[in-house]
């Protein structure tokens, strides 16, 4: 209800209704409405329960205000009401239930603001007053108050790799030592460890997501995700093995939308599988870290991933990490890996197996757990790395955007045309 929206409000949509149990509370109401510019006939006697059947079937105003006055359990009766609102809809609930508690779960559930009867006027128009100006505030899309958001998106080459590692460390940095609000998505729905790897249980939030797209939106992120320290939120799954991956990827997508208004960093963990069924994924997607091994096996697949991605996503830079590297036994050398993938490798992450089962014993990610590791600065360093090359892509994209025209020589440009016609009269 509450949640982020595009800016400017849709012309399509009502700005305000009201659905309110009593006929007293409806007369003190309707003069206020009038004051404020609206239509009388938008407040309908009824409750809740009306608004759902009523908003289910037609759009959601700018600001609606509900009768809870004759609900058994208002709680569950609003979570109701936030499925067929749509998001940004302020919503102001009135009741005659004087309990804190339950004004503080209101407000918890996105409700705007909770008003007890006897209604005033004065009451009335102070709550529409305010519910108005959240329309005045800054959008999250405006070009003075938007925060550069990036995007990671972490894929192994081979199973095995510590791509999941990887993402989950990266995240942890971001949000603890860099303090950046970060969103940690795995797209490992039914073998996931992301959320084990923090010592979370993952929740339904992402079968949910999946199961309904149409449900997504900033209310659902805030409700769905778990939160593993001050800055960082994940989602993640344990599907049931015999229950199938059903999607189109909409969610997913619609996913990714809402954490580029919430959070300031994204990483994703990303099954190959994924780049294969929902290419798309990685359409705002502004690095890729391919976590590779010393093995042929890894350098044929990073060879194709990488022309995958110079096909399907150009924009993404990708990043080289040769992760679990034990010097002197691995099966190909740095030197012939890179001469194969005709690239450098980016960062080389040691191997470290005593450093890895202290941080599962402890039910930290690695980075957390290890501080003093020499793999724990090789992916501080990969973190680095990924702020720079996403810093690096807003400027060329800003140099992109200049005027067309100041990419020409105009000059020179005429003095051509001026002797075109020369030349061809020396050709006959």
């Amino acid at each position: 209800m509450n949640a982020p929206w595009s800016a400017g409000m849709p012309g399509n949509r009502d700005p305000f209704a009201a659905y309110i149990c009593d006929d007293t509370a409806l007369d003190i109401l309707r003069p206020v409405v009038i004051e404020m510019g609206w239509q009388p006939e938008k407040c309908n006697k009824g409750g809740l329960r009306n608004a759902v059947q009523s908003l289910s079937v037609s759009a959601s105003p700018n600001i609606l205000m509900v009768d809870l006055s004759e609900s058994g359990d208002p709680l569950n009766d609003i979570n109701a009401l936030a499925e067929v609102c749509e998001p940004g809809t302020v919503v102001i609930a009135v009741g005659q239930v004087n309990d804190v508690r339950l004004y503080r779960d209101l407000l918890a559930s996105g409700i705007h603001d909770y008003l007890l009867k006897p209604l005033s006027a004065g009451q009335l128009r102070d709550s529409l007053t305010q519910a108005q100006a959240v329309f005045a505030q800054p959008k999250a899309n405006d070009a003075d108050t938007v925060r550069r958001h990036i995007s990671t998106a972490v894929v192994g080459t081979r199973g095995g790799v510590g791509s999941s590692t990887l993402a989950t460390s990266l995240a942890w940095h971001f949000s603890d030592d860099m303090k950046m609000p970060t969103a940690l998505l795995d797209l490992d729905v039914h073998f996931g460890t992301g959320a084990l790897s923090l010592d979370l249980e993952p929740g339904r939030g992402l079968t949910d997501a999946i199961d309904n797209p149409s449900r997504i939106d900033g209310l659902f992120i805030e409700r769905a995700m778990i939160r593993a320290n001050d800055n960082l939120a994940i989602l993640s799954a344990e599907a049931p093995i015999n229950s199938p991956l059903m999607t189109d990827g909409t969610a997913f997508l619609q996913l990714e939308e809402e954490f580029r208004q919430a959070f300031e960093m994204t990483v994703i963990d990303m099954p190959r599988n994924m780049l294969i069924n929902f290419p798309n994924l990685l359409a705002d997607v502004n690095v890729v870290v391919l976590g590779a091994d010393m093995t042929l096996a890894s350098a044929r697949d990073t060879i194709r991933i990488l022309s995958w991605l110079k096909t399907n996503a150009p924009h993404a830079q990708p990043l080289i990490v040769a992760n679990k590297v034990q010097s002197g036994i691995a099966e190909i050398s740095k030197t012939d890996f890179e001469a194969s993938i005709e690239r450098k490798i980016d960062i080389t992450v040691p191997y470290d197996a005593k450093a890895a089962a202290n941080a599962a014993k402890l039910g930290q990610v690695f980075v957390d757990a290890n501080p003093a590791s020499k793999a724990t600065s090789a992916i501080k360093q990969l973190a680095d790395r990924v702020v720079g090359a996403s810093v690096e892509e807003s400027e060329v994209d800003a140099a992109a955007k200049k005027s067309l025209l100041g990419s020409f020589d105009i000059k020179s440009l005429l003095k051509k045309k001026s002797k075109e016609p020369k030349e061809s009269v020396a050709a006959e």
